[in-house]
């Protein structure tokens, strides 16, 4: 195998990674939040546990990198394609840790019943499900025009957000009982809401990748 052939073997298998990665973060935020749908107290521990795995994952992709850095020696869009992943890969762990942070907030609750139904945050769930998703996607095929869309969808989830805060500010004003678990449901809307700002990072990283400059696509 020729010196280049096992340098794009080895991007391709940093690739795969950087997807597993994604598919796994993807996943856990959706299941965090049904856990805290129904204060499913064994689920949200499965989800603390479970962290360990993708964390694993992202110091294969940072040994992946750090060992093509060292016996490839690659230059430019090469370059800045494994700098990318390093990222990526730390942008999704923050993720992950913002899911379990949902899933500490389930264990918090344990006991208790939900003081209203929850809409709004399973709404910002799934948009940054589809984040993710799109923000992996941006980088696997290099598409700049995706990795912009991050921005819109960012907006979305803080509307969806100051929505949340304002429901809860009045339910915490007409009844003071309700103060400990609102508070608590706020910190859920702000996990995600960073969420979504870790996806917008990772368009950000794949414009840089793409164009060699790096965005700021809140601007």
């Amino acid at each position: 195998m020729t010196k280049r052939k096992e340098f794009d073997h080895g991007l391709e298998e940093l690739n795969e990674l950087i997807v597993e990665m994604g598919q796994r973060v993807e996943a856990v935020i959706a299941k965090a939040m049904d856990a805290l749908e129904t204060i499913d107290v064994p689920a949200a521990k499965q989800i603390i546990q479970d962290d360990k795995s993708i964390n694993k994952i992202e110091e294969k992709i940072s040994e992946l990198g750090a060992m093509l850095i060292a016996t490839q020696q690659p230059v430019a869009k090469d370059l800045r394609r494994i700098l990318v992943a390093f990222r990526i890969a730390s942008d999704l762990e923050r993720m992950a840790d913002l899911a379990v942070d949902v899933a500490k907030v389930v264990l918090r609750l344990e006991g208790q019943v939900l003081i209203k139904p929850l809409i709004d945050l399973p709404r910002m769930t799934q948009i940054v499900q589809m984040m993710t998703y799109e923000a992996i996607q941006s980088f696997v095929q290099e598409n700049v025009n995706m990795a912009y869309k991050m921005a819109k969808d960012d907006d979305l989830v803080d509307a969806l957000y100051s929505q949340i805060i304002r429901e809860l500010f009045s339910l915490m004003m007409e009844n003071p009982k309700t103060i400990s678990q609102a508070n608590l449901l706020s910190f859920v809307g702000r996990y995600i809401e960073r969420f979504a700002d870790h996806a917008t990072n990772i368009g950000e990283s794949v414009v840089y990748l793409v164009t060699g400059s790096r965005p700021d696509l809140n601007s």
